[in-house]
């Protein structure tokens, strides 16, 4: 490892005055009343989200989960002027795959917490010892316990991706892989093409595939058209109004969410249910509840609402056509997810494409077994 002397060690440590703030929020919350017969129909749910807040502020024990977190080795180091916090978890194996994982939004570092053990140490979990990575987890600027971007302008996906580079080199990895989805897939995608040289294989779930508005949708099959009408037809705004909001206005949205955990909870709870496991009725039933919480908490106690959203107006690879990175990419397809390999192929080196009929596009915390076998099958055919 390099530069080991601008690597530090880290631990969670949220102070009580903290959590017992949020207790007494949560007890103080003025509920809104719930349009009749809606459901989930006209946003989250007010009832269920009543009764996850009572369990966040009476039922929950950060603590506990504090403590298991702090088990995981943390690390933050400086890299150009902004704090980058880090998991670094060293596999048994001396000669694992480096392989740095990326997360999306509205999640974090948490999203991949159940990967970790069956990717860092297959041995231990039935695994071939071959399949082993030592894996590397940033927390993206913005998110967690990474400082913000110091400009704007830098809140982009693309400077993240220049981020985990340097954050790479640092750590003295010159071969590796990249793996993410949502936001993490973007920045895996752009490591591939500003770090060539270094990346060996790319792996990406749900990839983003927007079509490029010439008008060829007639070359698509029926089920790609339906997704392309999903993106881009009348009602593609009722399914994006949330980033159109977060791009747009960000500092009128983060206000409330900033001031009201129940409000940060039922923004984030309703993407969730959005978008995991479509045949899924609640959040809860695709994604741990706790672990829903610890991600919500992660949130709230570092006040990083409005930081982690500054990547939907400051990107610049949203909807855009991107450059052919050529090192070879798999994608891995989970319900609900709106990927059209057709647009992929043009945009991506893709060499695996795989179809799965559970999980959703949280696919590291609702099929973490699914992820990881075919992690671990792509990497194999790179070795």
């Amino acid at each position: 490892m390099s530069n080991e002397q601008d690597i530090r060690p880290f631990r969670i440590e949220i102070p009580q005055a903290q959590i017992d703030d949020l207790h007494a929020r949560l007890a103080n919350t003025l509920w809104p009343d719930e349009i009749p017969g809606a459901g989930w129909d006209k946003g989250a749910s007010i009832s269920y989200m009543r009764d996850l807040a009572e369990y966040w502020r009476s039922g929950y024990d950060w603590r506990a989960v504090e403590a298991r977190l702090n088990e995981l080795p943390q690390f933050v180091t400086d890299i150009d002027g902004q704090q980058v916090h880090f998991l670094h978890v060293r596999s048994p194996e001396a000669d694992a795959t480096p392989l740095v994982l990326s997360h999306g939004w509205p999640a974090s570092f948490l999203e991949f917490l159940d990967v970790i053990g069956p990717l860092s140490d297959p041995r231990a979990h039935g695994g071939d010892p071959a399949d082993a990575f030592h894996l590397v987890i940033p927390s993206l600027p913005g998110f967690a316990f990474s400082e913000q971007a110091p400009k704007l302008g830098e809140g982009g996906t693309e400077r993240y991706a220049q981020i985990v580079a340097e954050l790479m080199a640092r750590l003295g990895y010159e071969r590796y892989g990249a793996q993410g989805g949502d936001a993490g897939f973007f920045v895996s995608a752009e490591l591939g093409r500003i770090a060539t040289e270094h990346v060996i294989g790319i792996h990406v779930n749900g990839p983003i595939t927007m079509p490029s508005w010439d008008g060829g949708e007639s070359e698509y099959s029926p089920e790609d058209q339906a997704k392309l009408e999903a993106m881009t037809g009348q009602d593609s705004f009722i399914r994006y109004d949330y980033a159109a909001v977060q791009s747009g206005h960000p500092h009128s949205l983060a206000v409330g969410l900033h001031d009201s955990p129940a409000g940060l909870l039922t923004w984030i709870v309703d993407l969730f249910r959005r978008w995991t496991n479509p045949a899924k009725a609640l959040p809860e039933d695709a994604v741990d509840r706790d672990a829903l919480l610890t991600n919500v908490s992660i949130y709230w106690y570092t006040r990083s609402f409005v930081s982690s959203i500054r990547l939907y107006g400051e990107s610049n690879s949203w909807g855009v056509p991107s450059a052919n990175s050529g090192v070879p990419t798999a994608a891995a397809i989970f319900p609900g997810d709106m990927s059209i390999r057709k647009i992929a192929e043009e945009q991506h080196n893709i060499v695996r494409w795989t179809e799965f009929d559970r999980g959703g596009h949280m696919a590291a915390m609702e099929a973490p077994d699914l992820l990881t076998a075919d992690i671990r099958e792509f990497f194999r055919s790179l070795r």
